[in-house]
């Protein structure tokens, strides 16, 4: 079984340390009930060196999903994304994963978590593409899952909630399981919601359509990002409820995030999406959107941060 590839230092509460001795307590608030909160966001190499893509809007996020679970982060937003540069740097990684996580840590050990401190840590290491080495091009087989996304007033999906999760094990387990990639879940009214750490887009008669963020899904930042790439392209961009047949008829199906950025879907419950290859829409999003993490495009926007 293929293990975490370890760097040298994790950003640990405020300073760096080797990287098997960033611990915490086996009676932690979070290890019990779930209290993390998380970023995950790629550092691509450029031909002007290392760059965080969206960093400003992922930290703005952690402290989004902070917020709704009135967890208050010991640290400000420019101190946040500092400590991840730091970490990029001191580790002399040029391309990799970057994962901040903001937990309840060791104190009182009840549901409701008063005098639990709350702690911060960020690690980074080197990352491939997250559902295989030639997904890019060749695409993905996924299925519709028997596990349903949370309704929105039971876990808040726009928070970004280690607890969250575990309805994302379970999605992923039977997809890998039952021989597919991954799975999709649909929400409490029977739409599709998301996969298990991916949006959805769908691709239809010239139209590149996603779900809003009513639909139980992540805010997610690569989402944005493809809708306003998109867009660029001259597509027109319509996001609405999708019923599960829709996935069946689509002329494409893509998945974004920021571990799997723009990968396409070939195949929905042994149906073949489209022709059952990488569609021309799917392309021409993906090539526009590595020009800008590699650099090879004018990022008008600003969504690179050079380390």
């Amino acid at each position: 079984m293929a293990t975490l590839p370890e760097a040298e230092y994790i950003w640990f509460n405020g300073k760096l340390v080797p990287w098997r001795d960033a611990k915490i307590h086996v009676l932690s608030h979070v290890v019990h009930y779930g209290s993390s909160f998380f970023e995950g966001m790629r550092c691509y190499e450029t031909n002007q060196g290392p760059a965080l893509f969206r960093l400003r809007e992922h930290t703005d996020r952690l402290f989004d999903s902070c917020k709704i679970y009135r967890v208050e982060i010991p640290y400000t937003t420019e101190q946040i994304n500092e400590a991840i540069l730091e970490t990029i740097r001191s580790n002399n990684l040029s391309a990799c994963y970057v994962r901040p996580v903001v937990y309840r840590g060791y104190g009182l050990l009840s549901v409701e978590p008063s005098g639990c401190p709350v702690e911060v840590a960020i690690g980074a290491w080197n990352w491939g593409a997250y559902l295989g080495d030639d997904v890019m091009e060749n695409g993905v087989d996924v299925c519709i899952s028997s596990w349903t996304r949370p309704a929105p007033n039971t876990h808040p999906t726009l928070s970004k909630a280690g607890g969250n999760y575990l309805n994302s094990q379970l999605i992923r387990m039977e997809a890998i399981e039952n021989g597919y990639s991954e799975g999709i879940a649909l929400n409490t009214d029977g739409l599709i919601s998301e996969g298990s750490g991916e949006n959805i887009f769908v691709v239809k008669e010239g139209r590149v359509i996603t779900n809003s963020l009513a639909a139980s899904v992540l805010g997610g930042i690569t989402r944005n990002s493809v809708m306003t790439l998109a867009q660029d392209a001259g597509f027109e961009v319509v996001e609405q409820d999708i019923p599960r047949e829709m996935l069946y008829i689509a002329d494409e199906v893509f998945f974004v995030g920021s571990a799997v950025e723009v990968t396409p879907v070939r195949s929905i419950d042994r149906i073949s999406v489209g022709n059952g290859s990488r569609g021309p829409v799917t392309k021409e999003i993906q090539d526009r959107f590595f020009a800008i993490t590699t650099g090879e495009a004018e990022d008008p926007r600003g969504w690179l941060t050079y380390v």
